[in-house]
């Protein structure tokens, strides 16, 4: 890698031939009601100097992984899975061991639930997901952490319960970017960046308009100043070796571009030296996902 190369550490695809994405269904989501692969991807990342990506889950079902798996084991572009398990159900080890046994298996390198769909915001404290959690670890995976602020503090108590494995906040953790910062979310952060089996994605915020704005046009490369608060607040709580960026593509053409959503990651990061912007782009994610590519 170069000093502007990137590993994008979190992005989707799926096709709407295949399943059904019920998310899609809620109000503003109608720009991404249509198939997103990997071929469209491709040119956007390379024009960026993207040479690594991590694709991630979108639905709770079973039959997504295995595609996402044969995906990664087909591309040069997509070096990592975050995949989805039932983590209570009975047969969670058995689950995961199956999809390691695979061919492609190797490619497997974390697990995901997306707490956001859940009433419960102590879902990741019930013992029967962290059975489950056990088990990931036990297998040697990540778990993504996908949740509202005001669920982070069960996503603290399970990355405590579970300090032989590695917890990714996936976005941030969610926050509403808004005039001021939220400190309930900004304590959740902290309280989650002081245990050290964590990190946390620079994501899903990025494309976000100042508050109060229209959406920017994807494109058009808006400022960042509204994220500052946001950024600062996870870079000195993690630091920059346990941060890593993601685009959240095709989310974030909602309301940007990929390249725009790039430029304002680094714009965020300029004032880091170079070994920690290589961290953020780069090191991070290629440590906790371990990129060196199996053999297929």
């Amino acid at each position: 890698m170069t000093g502007n190369d990137a590993v994008d550490s979190h992005h989707h695809v799926w096709d709407l031939t295949v399943r059904a994405q019920p998310w899609l269904d809620q109000p503003g989501n109608e720009p991404l009601r249509r198939t997103f692969a990997e071929a469209d991807l491709r040119p956007l990342a390379r024009a960026a100097l993207v040479n690594a990506t991590i694709v991630v889950q979108t639905v709770t079902d079973p039959a997504e992984t295995p595609e996402l798996l044969a995906l990664a084991a087909g591309s040069d572009l997509v070096a990592g899975v975050v995949g989805w398990v039932d983590l209570q159900a009975p047969g969670v080890a058995d689950a995961l061991a199956a999809l390691l046994a695979r061919p492609d298996g190797g490619w497997l390198r974390g697990i995901r639930h997306p707490v956001l769909i859940e009433d419960d915001p102590g879902w990741l404290r019930r013992p029967s997901v962290l059975r489950g959690l056990d088990a990931v670890g036990a297998a040697g995976l990540s778990y993504d952490i996908v949740a509202a602020p005001h669920a982070l503090p069960a996503a603290v108590a399970a990355a405590r319960a579970c300090p032989g494995m590695t917890f990714v906040l996936d976005h941030l953790g969610n926050p509403e970017i808004g005039p001021r910062v939220d400190e309930r979310w900004a304590n959740a952060v902290r309280a989650l960046a002081a245990l050290p089996n964590t990190i946390c994605k620079l994501s899903g915020i990025l494309g976000e308009p100042p508050p109060g704005a229209a959406p920017a046009h994807p494109g058009n490369r808006a400022g960042v100043a509204h994220l500052v608060p946001y950024y600062q607040t996870v870079l000195g709580a993690f630091g920059p070796d346990r941060l890593m960026f993601g685009t959240d593509w095709p989310v974030c053409t909602l309301t940007s571009s990929y390249d725009a959503v790039i430029g304002a990651a680094r714009t965020l990061t300029a004032d880091l030296s170079a070994s920690e912007r290589m961290a953020v782009f780069s090191g991070t994610a290629c440590r906790v996902y371990r990129l060196d590519r199996p053999s297929a």
